[in-house]
């Protein structure tokens, strides 16, 4: 179940970070902060999904995501890339990572 969860999160992250269609609660909200909930929330489904998986492991797949999302988004004609969102999924990663060897460690 988790790694259902954990995929259809990084295919609406894909999404919603690549279409040129507005989404009003997304508008809402700081645009580093859905950066760092988005990546804090994709490091927790993946270490529940992948408990087999290293920290660096995990890191790298996320934070390649991140990048590869920015790549994306500078041939886009609606957005742009910028590395302050690429440091806000770093945060983001620590942060998921040390909630979820505090809180879902029982889980795994």
């Amino acid at each position: 179940m988790f790694k259902a969860l954990f995929f259809t999160a990084l295919i609406t992250i894909e999404y919603l970070a690549t279409t040129s269609s507005t989404i009003p609660v997304a508008e809402h909200i700081w645009d580093k902060a859905n950066h760092f909930i988005a990546f804090s929330t994709l490091y927790i489904l993946l270490s529940l999904a992948y408990n087999n998986i290293t920290s660096f492991q995990k890191f790298i797949i996320l934070i390649s995501f991140g990048i590869q999302i920015e790549i994306v988004q500078a041939f886009l004609p609606t957005r742009e890339f910028s590395i302050l969102d690429i440091l806000a999924d770093t945060i983001g990663i620590i942060i998921g990572e040390i909630l979820s060897k505090k809180l879902f460690k029982p889980i795994k």
